[in-house]
């Protein structure tokens, strides 16, 4: 295997969880009696660009499918983050009525909804039908293509040029990141902005976050290889924020290479942070599957422990970094009988590969679980204080990662 961005050879293993099903690839009961598929769940760094990638295994059209499960708005805070998120970039760009703002992965309108409740122009990308039904419901008009160099070539074509072109969680998500990185130079403005949000690798590694390892993100980004893959195409890295959604992301703003904004110097800052960390040396990669290894050992052994005590634990957040941890350690109904999580386009539906029931957060209630595993460790403190009455029955939360700790 060749690396995704620069082509030199793949020859060392970051992360290897085994096989497992796509972590969105909830089951129906009927589903449940079919075949599954599973793809392995392994992960190469490159020792050039250092663009850390899962194995080639699968197409896209197979992770992101016409009823995909994942609804951005259910998250009150994702909801806040992206409004303030719009309220600042509006006033940073000076946005308005003239302008046109293009979001790529749309997801169901969480964000684009404040664009268009301020009056500026919008356009969503996304593929998945479901999300965007929900999107267009709101007045957001929608293409359903997945984007790439051909997809924004077109958009320029037909005089489509955006002013900002924003990219929330997506551009670990895309299988050729060099396409998806000409696409968005060919489809911006001489003068137009890209901002990217995206987990970081730096804190990815820190705070042994393996479980946001999943195969719908086939990328793991630090900012000095997100800064390579713009220079290759033309464009530029001007300016850098670290941000505190998903254990810890950063938010990217891009420009074509001869725009006259100069660079920050948060940018040389935070690629010698990462030098710092030791993200371009090769033995902090090779180190790091042990440290995976130990979270799952404690998981097993805390819920066979309060098996063994007669005690209940459910989890709470059908999510795609849950369905890595229970799938890696095992984890199956025998140790975990529930889970439950405020997705209505999840509930009475299955988990990927564990089988396990997933339920509205009203079973917490009439079960009383002696124990809330809160599988979305990056939420726990919004779901502690949604459900904070568990505690009335002398019930605890817990979550696994980065390590074992009763909240």
């Amino acid at each position: 295997m060749k690396c995704r961005h620069c082509k030199n050879e793949l020859e060392h293993v970051f992360l290897n969880l085994g096989f497992a099903p796509p972590s969105n690839a909830y089951l129906s009961e009927e589903e449940l009696l079919q075949p599954e598929k599973y793809f392995p769940l392994k992960l190469f760094v490159c020792h050039h660009c250092w663009l850390v990638q899962t194995v080639d295994y699968a197409q896209a059209d197979e992770l992101f499918s016409p009823d995909y499960a994942y609804f951005s708005s259910v998250s009150s805070g994702w909801l806040a983050h992206a409004a303030n998120y719009a309220s600042m970039i509006q006033q940073r760009l000076k946005l308005n009525s003239e302008s046109l703002v293009f979001e790529i992965a749309s997801n169901d309108g969480y964000l684009l909804r404040n664009f268009v409740a301020a009056g500026i122009p919008c356009l969503g990308i996304e593929p998945t039908a479901s999300t965007a039904t929900s999107a267009e419901k709101q007045g957001i008009p929608v293409l359903r293509e997945f984007f790439g160099e051909s997809f924004g070539k077109r958009l320029a074509d037909e005089g489509k040029l955006a002013d900002l072109i924003i990219g929330n969680n997506v551009y670990a998500h895309v299988p050729d990141i060099n396409d998806f990185t000409k696409g968005m130079k060919a489809a911006l403005k001489p003068s137009g902005t890209i901002t990217l949000e995206f987990p970081h690798l730096m804190r990815l590694i820190e705070n042994n976050q393996f479980d946001t390892v999943y195969h719908e993100h086939f990328s793991y980004l630090g900012l000095a290889t997100v800064c390579q893959i713009f220079n290759y195409v033309g464009l530029r890295i001007f300016d850098v924020q670290e941000i505190s959604t998903h254990g810890g992301s950063l938010r990217v703003y891009g420009c074509h290479e001869d725009d006259p904004r100069p660079t920050t110097p948060a940018v040389a800052e935070l690629v010698k942070t990462e030098q710092n960390h030791d993200l371009q040396k090769i033995d902090t990669y090779l180190n790091f599957q042990s440290r995976a290894d130990q979270v799952k050992n404690n998981l097993l052994s805390f819920l066979i422990e309060q098996k063994q005590k007669g005690k209940t634990v459910v989890a709470y957040g059908a999510a795609a970094k849950g369905n890595t941890l229970l799938n890696y350690a095992g984890i199956k109904p025998d140790l975990l009988a529930v889970v439950v999580d405020a997705a209505p386009s999840k509930q009475g539906k299955y988990l990927p590969g564990s089988h396990i029931p997933i339920l509205s957060p009203e079973a917490l209630r009439e079960m009383k679980p002696d124990w809330v595993l809160i599988l979305p460790w990056n939420i726990a403190d919004e779901v502690i204080t949604q459900h904070d009455y568990v505690r009335n029955w002398d019930g605890q939360f817990v979550v696994a990662v980065p390590n074992l700790k009763y909240i």
